[in-house]
């Protein structure tokens, strides 16, 4: 053996052991989560780059052969405009919701159910057969209200938005016990036969209150929640509901429905809630395997006293 040989060998080695070491690491994590159920929201940066993409369809198909059990919900705003201005519909928002016409509304379904959802299950299928696709519509798995926007303060209507009323998780549920990795496109029919327009983050808090899920984790374009934005870019490693709902009326647009999902997520029972950096390759393995995580985790308050004043700002809340 040349001394070459050897040294190649020991390099080898010092790799194999590496990585022996972090798969022992992650020991915990996997027995913690072996079975339970952990809601992804997918979107932003991580559905639009190519290596990303990738990344995230390897981490799903890990996730299924540890054990856990992900469900996908999906947004498309970035194909959704496309697909508009292709059509020559304006894209326009009030208070962060898109108006969604009846024309819009067409569109929103084609590309959310049709093009995004089928990429998505088309992606995780090549590195494992276990992607289903389907919409809230099917099997009356979301149920949605018409929402209007508050413009300072005042109502305003902004065509087909909707907020969820109801889940009935029968379906998702049998396609886990199915071994199988549902991809959800946030589309709700509501009882007045309209097809509504909904917020993927509210989709998924929604679904992961109603699975009983373990784990709620929205992928975003930032790093995690910023202490002070813009002053500094310190994230918050985590927080309770309390410090939460404290921070919200401070937070900007684009944090506020991805913030307010974990809120609602973790108020409904969901043990905790993350909002991860999409934009960091296999970003969910990161969270979920490791001791130090990353992003931003909100937790559930600790019980007060049942006092009057206590009882009074719960029901405010």
């Amino acid at each position: 053996m040349t001394a070459a040989t050897g040294t190649t060998l020991r390099g080898g080695r010092a790799g194999a052991l590496a990585k022996a070491e972090t798969l022992i690491k992650a020991l915990p994590w996997l027995e913690r989560f072996h079975g339970k159920t952990v809601v992804i929201k997918y979107g932003g940066h991580a559905m639009t780059d190519e290596s990303l993409r990738h990344s995230f369809a390897e981490d799903i198909v890990f996730l299924r052969y540890a054990g856990l059990k992900p469900v996908i919900v999906h947004g498309g705003g970035p194909q959704i405009n496309a697909a508009l201005t292709r059509a020559g519909i304006e894209s326009t928002f009030t208070a962060g919701l898109r108006v969604t016409t009846p024309e819009a509304m067409e569109i929103v379904r084609m590309v959310l159910v049709g093009q995004v959802g089928r990429d998505v299950v088309g992606l995780i299928n090549r590195h494992g057969s276990f992607a289903v696709g389907m919409s809230g519509e099917d099997a009356n798995l979301f149920t949605a209200e018409r929402k209007h926007a508050l413009v300072d303060g005042v109502p305003v209507d902004i065509g087909q938005v909707g907020e969820i009323v109801e889940v009935q998780v029968g379906a998702v549920q049998a396609l886990l016990d199915d071994g199988r990795v549902p991809v959800v496109s946030s589309v709700a029919r509501g009882d007045d036969g309209e097809i509504y327009n909904v917020n993927a983050d509210t989709a998924a808090a929604a679904l992961a209150v109603a699975l009983d899920a373990s784990k709620l984790v929205v992928l975003t374009d930032v790093e995690g929640l910023y202490a002070d934005w813009p002053d500094s870019d310190d994230v918050i490693d985590s927080l309770t509901t309390d410090e939460l709902a404290a921070l919200l009326p401070t937070l900007t647009s684009g944090m506020v429905p991805k913030m307010e999902a974990c809120l609602h997520a973790v108020r409904g029972g969901v043990p905790q809630a993350h909002v991860l950096d999409g934009r960091v390759l296999h970003s969910l393995l990161l969270e979920i395997f490791t001791d130090e995580g990353i992003g931003t985790m909100v937790v559930p308050s600790p019980l007060r006293a049942a006092t009057p004043e206590a009882q009074a700002e719960e029901a405010l809340a």
